[in-house]
């Protein structure tokens, strides 16, 4: 059977694992205790009926411990979840601890009260913009300026050894058998090849376009080729002339040959024209001798 006198003076006179003595005073650092001071009324221990309240992510929680539940080390506490508003709250309170002692109910609405408080603070200094202090390692610094320095020296140390190498193979310091690491040869290679490929880009080329052909050109030459024959029924023609006419000079040839010409390029320039429809082309020749006209029309 559970006495809390007995407890009490248990606790108080000889040894206690939550009590803290300080200068100012006893403290109780159990998380149930609702004050936080170590003393007879405010012990969750020494007293079988108990009430506080606590604080789980955010939200608040009202619990009581009676003596019929002593027994039951697993269901000693009743929890009950408090709303977020301060008011209805107060008034869960009330209606749990309706036949409780004042003492406890009047710390219980204090408590709450203050952790209210706690958290609206809590909520405006996480809004707030703070200032992040950072620590700057020393050694850190010093030990990574350090290899830095170090990797310059040997890259360093690496390309004037390089250089020396290819002074004296180009000199024919080393006769025409070499010993060359992979790796070297293929880079050397390489950019032997961007030169050559940059000398080739120098030497700008013409460029060949190919164009699609028109359907139309078959039908052109034909026309043209009548043209043509017309053209030269006519001079055939002029062949039967008497011979006084075959004596002409040149001059009159010339002239012919120009007309000619002119006559072949009008059939060229307006034959385009006609492309979509079949041309039809008439031809009159005429002789003189027998004073006869023919036509004909392809």
């Amino acid at each position: 059977m559970q006495h809390d006198e007995v407890i009490w003076q248990v606790i108080r006179h000889n040894h206690c694992s939550f009590m803290a003595k300080i200068t100012t005073g006893n403290f109780c650092r159990n998380p149930y205790n609702i004050t936080g001071i170590c003393n007879r009324s405010s012990c969750p221990l020494a007293n079988s009926r108990y009430a506080t309240i606590r604080d789980h992510d955010g939200i608040f929680y009202l619990y009581m411990k009676t003596i019929e539940r002593a027994h039951k080390p697993n269901e000693l506490w009743e929890r009950v979840k408090l709303p977020r508003n301060y008011e209805k709250a107060l008034e869960i309170i009330d209606k749990h601890l309706m036949y409780w002692p004042k003492f406890l109910v009047h710390k219980a609405k204090q408590r709450l009260t203050k952790m209210t408080q706690m958290r609206i603070r809590m909520r405006k200094l996480a809004l707030k913009t703070r200032e992040k202090i950072m620590t700057t390692p020393r050694k850190e610094i010093k030990r990574e300026s350090r290899r830095e320095k170090k990797a310059e020296t040997a890259a360093e140390l690496d390309k004037s050894i390089e250089k020396e190498l290819l002074e004296r193979l180009n000199g024919g310091l080393y006769g025409d058998i070499h010993n060359i690491l992979p790796n070297y040869f293929n880079k050397i290679l390489d950019e032997n090849e961007l030169h050559a490929v940059s000398d080739d880009d120098d030497v700008v080329e013409p460029e060949i376009e190919y164009v699609q052909g028109y359907d139309d050109l078959e039908e052109e030459d034909d026309i043209e080729d009548f043209g043509g024959f017309a053209i030269d029924e006519s001079l055939k023609n002029n062949d039967d002339a008497p011979e006084d006419e075959e004596e002409m000079g040149t001059v009159d040839r010339k002239r012919l040959k120009i007309r000619s010409e002119s006559a072949r390029r009008k059939v060229e320039e307006d034959e385009p024209r006609k492309s979509k429809k079949k041309a039809r082309v008439l031809v009159e020749v005429e002789n003189e001798d027998a004073s006869e006209r023919q036509r004909e029309t392809f």
